[in-house]
């Protein structure tokens, strides 16, 4: 029997279930009935780009059309009543030119008259040149045409916006804004006439800037019971791609594309776990090389990030829910994009917080990448200093590593110092040394609280773990003593590792290490 195939980029639910293509499905149907069936009408959900997104709108689409053949074996077969049909518009976003207002006015035109004569409406009834107007204005001749209250899917509603949001003149995001601001409230307007409506987008922009009056939208993105609603869980990877993943680790693969946690079971992004199972299970970073993340390196040069607080840090819901043009918290940012994940939930009386992370190691290693080249300017010789450090570590060869971290830091041109006080600070080796370790694939800790103290660093391999102690200007016997008296380690020693203490010493003046002191900790 001929294996299923895997549907890569496959948004069209009657494609996906069409017999004869023969594509793997994960039925995804019992979260469209709770949300039919919750008395709901108006839903938001936000979630990284090729997460799915665009086959569950479909899916909805077929649903309220009636098209129940397509749904046999599913979840919602036996519990939807499939006489009642419902006329569908569909605004979608995913592709198009936004670059200019004008591009982008006659996009939304092309889409809505789509929808007009996909739904045989008059046009002499229906159009308007402001996209708000004419949409309202099919709403209302669909109702009355179908004598049927109507559902409205809008996927992607921020791409005219993300698309210009990196971009040095962000004029052009701020005018996508404005126009899409004039279509969105429409729905509002229109609420007599609907039944249903579903929004996606990657980001969660600020409602009163964006949706201006649609305060009656459920956001489902964090809610823990659609935790699941895109993405695969490890439970439907090891039983729908069995074949697949034959004589495959599980426990890499789950280490290398799986955690990105919306208070559920934690999922996989299905663009990459596919492009993993169809290229033999080769790993590599797929999903990210299928994206720009250009718009990150904009970002952080608007202010000098410490890293590794980026990866541990701790941020207020308002924090997650205040991001817009004029203001793009960068941890908001990596959160939406999927660079960031949840990694906790805190609630007390001061609201709630959550703790970010990120989400597996694609990530980890693409992300550093990007901010050590972005650190250093040093995009073409990553690779040299990758496989000599590795090679060091692994023999834990501290002459070896010291010569390879000071050849690292002598190779950071001059330009980064100039005018700049970063290299005063611990925070920017650190970084340097952060985004390079855990790009060539090590596990990192960073401002790990025991109960003496915080360590700077720790190191772990498979075999030995490296406790780091920075200090600038300060001799690195100073860093190893703080080690050793506040007993950092004593937390690893469960781990029956050997674990090496190392104290650095940076120095302000000639910008690099010029001291480094180690010990291997020796258990009694």
């Amino acid at each position: 029997m001929q294996r299923k195939r895997l549907p890569i980029g496959k948004q069209t639910f009657n494609v996906v279930r069409d017999p004869k293509e023969n594509y793997v499905y994960i039925d995804k149907t019992q979260f469209a009935h709770k949300m039919i069936e919750a008395g709901g009408d108006y839903y938001f959900l936000a979630r990284p780009r090729r997460f799915g997104k665009s086959l569950f709108l479909d899916t909805l689409s077929e649903i309220f059309k009636g098209n129940k053949e397509l749904f046999k074996g599913l979840y919602i077969y036996d519990k939807w009543d499939w006489n009642q049909q419902f006329p569908v518009i569909i605004i979608d976003f995913t592709g198009g030119n936004y670059s200019s207002k004008e591009n982008l006015q006659e996009m939304l035109r092309v889409k809505l008259k789509s929808n007009m004569k996909h739904l045989g409406l008059d046009e002499k009834e229906c159009f308007h040149e402001e996209p708000g107007i004419f949409l309202q204005n099919i709403i209302q001749q669909t109702y009355l045409m179908y004598k049927q209250k109507v559902v409205v899917l809008i996927d992607e509603y921020d791409k005219p916006i993300i698309d210009n949001i990196g971009k040095s003149d962000k004029n052009m995001a701020l005018v996508a804004r404005e126009t899409l601001r004039g279509l969105y409230p429409a729905i509002k307007a229109s609420d007599r006439y609907l039944r249903f409506v579903f929004m996606t987008g990657v980001s969660k922009f600020s409602k009163l800037n964006l949706f201006s009056g649609l305060n009656n939208i459920q956001d489902i993105t964090l809610d823990k019971n659609y935790a699941t609603i895109t993405g695969y869980t490890q439970i439907d990877l090891e039983e729908n791609f069995a074949e697949y993943l034959q004589g495959v680790d599980l426990d890499t693969v789950k280490t290398w594309y799986n955690g990105y946690n919306y208070f559920g079971d934690a999922v996989y992004n299905p663009f990459d776990i596919l492009l993993f199972l169809s290229n033999n299970c080769e790993f590599s970073n797929y999903w990210w090389e299928t994206g720009n993340p250009s718009f990150l390196i904009e970002k952080l040069k608007e202010g000098n990030y410490f890293l590794p607080e980026l990866e541990n840090i701790e941020v207020g819901r308002d924090t997650l829910n205040a991001f817009d043009v004029e203001h793009i918290d960068l941890v908001a940012l990596l959160w939406q994009t999927g660079y960031l994940t949840f990694d906790k939930k805190t609630t007390d009386g001061g609201g709630v917080f959550y703790k970010m992370k990120v989400p597996n190691l694609e990530i980890q290693s693409s992300l550093n990448v990007l901010f050590f080249e972005y650190l250093t300017k040093l995009n073409g010789e990553r690779v040299r200093f990758h496989l000599n450090l590795r090679k060091a570590l692994k023999e834990t060869d501290f002459e070896g590593i010291k010569k390879e971290l000071v050849s690292l830091f002598a190779a950071i041109p001059y330009e980064n110092y100039v005018n700049n006080t970063i290299a005063n600070f611990e925070g920017y080796y650190a970084s340097v040394l952060f985004a390079f370790l855990s790009s060539i694939g090590y596990e990192i800790k960073t401002e790990e609280s025991t109960n003496r103290g915080r360590i700077d660093m720790t190191l772990i391999g498979t075999e030995s773990i490296y406790i780091i102690e920075f200090k600038v200007d300060m001799p690195a016997e100073v860093a190893l003593y703080q080690i050793q008296t506040k007993k950092y380690y004593e937390k690893y020693l469960v781990q029956n590792k050997e674990i090496y203490l190392i104290g650095m010493h940076f120095s302000s003046k000639v910008k690099n290490i010029v001291g480094m002191e180690w010990r291997k900790l020796e258990i009694h």
